[in-house]
Formats: structure tokens, sequence, C-alpha cells
């Protein structure tokens, strides 16, 4: 278990021990306040990582809810141990077996909740003073994956943007470290997204049509457990240029999607 500090904010992060190709260095959890402690994202059903939310929420004085950035089971699966640890907590998200339905600007506790949608279409991000806890919208390390919903990509560009706009301090993010630059790794998230779109269309230009030559030529450098999530994202980038008119013709797209 690790312990992430967030300086001159009082907000702790606990990092569950699930490391993976999509976990990075395992799930974090993030806990805010005291007198009642608000917790975001219980993530894995793991013993010793549920002890370690326990121990600080009673550091902490209590649990006043349990908040969710999106409900893939990496943040989620640990939502029925505490909900049987802390009777009567209200866990609040944007969809599924939660008891309050959060939209953007909707409050819960100290937290405001934010759109970003993208991830996942359910996607929320938490902001607690001048803190964010990004979920999987906005990762320590690495890039994400965007899913293939109708306008993904699209929303997913602009909440960055709005995120950027809000003059954070830190992000908290559900895998990797404390960013303490938030404007530095939003203007990098763009980048990254708009440098994949010019390649995806320089292929295109080139002829490629089929998912793997896509891909091969778009997404060479992604380790070989890390395709499928390309493929999807590859899916997202698809669909944002057949709305914007610049699809060409006869272009695969992948099938295959991440829950």
């Amino acid at each position: 278990m690790t312990r992430l500090e967030v300086p001159g904010h009082d907000i702790v992060g606990v990092r569950a021990m699930n490391p993976g190709p999509y976990t990075l260095t395992g799930t974090n959890s993030w806990i805010v306040g005291r007198g009642r402690a608000w917790l975001v994202d219980p993530g894995p059903a793991l013993d010793e990582h549920l002890a370690a939310l326990s121990d600080e929420i009673t550091r902490r004085g209590g649990l006043g809810g349990i908040a969710l950035t999106h409900d893939h089971g990496d943040h989620t699966e640990a939502v029925p141990a505490m909900r049987g640890r802390y009777p009567g907590v209200p866990v609040a998200g944007a969809r599924g077996d939660v008891d309050m339905r959060l939209g953007d600007g909707d409050e819960f506790g100290p937290l405001r909740a934010m759109s970003l949608t993208g991830h996942a279409p359910d996607h929320l991000v938490f902001i607690a003073g001048t803190a964010a806890l990004t979920g999987d919208a906005v990762l320590g390390e690495g890039s994400v994956f965007i899913a293939p919903d109708p306008g993904a990509l699209v929303a997913y560009l602009e909440g960055l943007t709005r995120l950027a706009q809000l003059g954070l301090e830190v992000l908290c993010p559900g895998h990797g470290p404390v960013i303490g630059d938030p404007q530095a790794k939003l203007d990098e998230y763009i980048a990254h997204r708009l440098e994949r779109e010019r390649r995806l269309v320089v292929a295109l230009d080139q002829g490629k049509r089929s998912v793997d030559e896509l891909l091969d030529e778009v997404w060479s450098e992604v380790p070989p457990a890390l395709r499928p999530a390309a493929a999807v994202t590859l899916a997202a980038h698809l669909d944002k240029l057949a709305g914007e008119g610049r699809l060409p013709a006869g272009v695969e797209s992948p099938q295959g999607r991440l829950s």
C-alpha cells in the first residue's frame, strides 16, 4: 500500500496493490477533508486496501460519503465492502447503483462534480478547492483510452479545455503520481490527442484503411498488451473525423470495446 501526499491540501491518496497494463502502478483512492471525510473511488476489494482506507477515515473522524468518478471495476469494486463497513453512507456517481445521481456542477459534500466524458460516458472529475480528482480522465503518467461512443473524443477535448481554465494547483489522478503542474499536464494531453489525429489523417491520406494498418502507423509505439486499448481509441478518433466530414470511404473501424 502506498500513501500519496498532496501538500497544501487536506487530501490524501491510498494506492491499491493492483498493478497492471491498465492500472499502471495501481488504482488511487482519494480521501478529502476531515470531521467527516469523503472517499473518491474506493478501488479494488483488496483486504489491505480496505484496511488502509478505513484507518485513514478513522483518523479523519469518519466517512461522509463515497463519490465515483466512473463505474469501471478497478475504481468501484470495493463499494459493497465500504457500504458494509459504513452503513447508511451515501454513494454518488453519474450512473449505476448509487444513492445520488450527480451531473455537471452538482455538489456532494466538499466536492463539485464536473462532467468530463470520453474515457467513459459517465466520467466525472471532482473539484475540491484548487485540487481536482481526475479519475481516468487525466493520469499521472501515460495517456488514457477514449471510449468509441458518439462524440466521445470531441467531448473529451472540450472537457480538458474546461478543466484547464479552472486555475487548479494540483491534479489527483486515478492512476500514477500526483500532478503538481496541472496546466502543463492538460496542455500535454490536448497536444497528444491532436498529434494522434494528425498522424491518423496522414495515414488515411496514404491509403491506409484497415485497423491493423492504422494501428501500426499511428500507435506504433504501443506495447502488445495495450493494443486493444489503442484500437478502442482509434474508433473514437475515426468517429470524430466522420462527424467532421473528414473520414474517407472504406475505412475499417474496430469492433471491440473495453468496459
